[in-house]
């Protein structure tokens, strides 16, 4: 089965609620004891991940990569790059416009505006760039953030997460 392409969508809840919502939902003892026992359940699981998907699909365009960079990009999925590009831009925009036909506005300079806005912009700037574990797609991010799973339970900074890569490649 194929996933449908991406589509860039625009974020239907501003960045300033957003953000309201994820200190709420930041990783708690409760939230650990909660997600463990979601996980524990094939049914409860399903129907977790399922809510999860249709509320982030129709706010932000979520692709259910399973370990949500929303609040790194102002709450603009990067996966609705035609590239899937989680780590920025590639380079191929034209004033601000997607190379890729019928796109429109780059996903990454969308994320920057809506920063910007608020006053977060160098946050997007500063961010580590993340190698997608794509063993964790289809899954909750709600899940794997409160589990420890994804990579925000494990922020570096950009030079150790470069670090970590150089190092990778040096193992092959």
């Amino acid at each position: 089965m194929t996933a449908a392409p991406p589509v860039p969508v625009h974020p239907r809840l501003s960045a300033r609620v957003a953000y309201r919502v994820q200190r709420v939902l930041r990783p708690a003892a409760g939230y650990r004891w909660l997600s463990a026992r979601i996980e524990a359940s094939g049914a409860l699981r399903a129907l977790f991940t399922g809510a999860e998907r249709q509320t982030k699909q129709a706010l932000f365009g979520c692709r259910m990569c399973g370990q949500c960079t929303l609040p790194v990009t102002g709450y603009v999925c990067p996966m609705g790059c035609p590239k899937e590009l989680r780590n920025g831009p590639c380079g191929g925009t034209r004033d601000g416009r997607c190379e890729v036909d019928g796109y429109g506005d780059c996903i990454w300079l969308r994320a920057y505006e809506r920063l910007k806005h608020d006053g977060r912009e160098q946050e997007l700037l500063d961010h580590a760039p993340v190698v997608q574990n794509q063993g964790l797609r289809g899954t909750s991010a709600w899940a794997n953030l409160w589990l420890g799973r994804d990579h925000n339970s494990r922020r570096k900074t950009p030079q150790a997460a470069f670090s970590t890569l150089e190092h990778e490649v040096q193992k092959r």
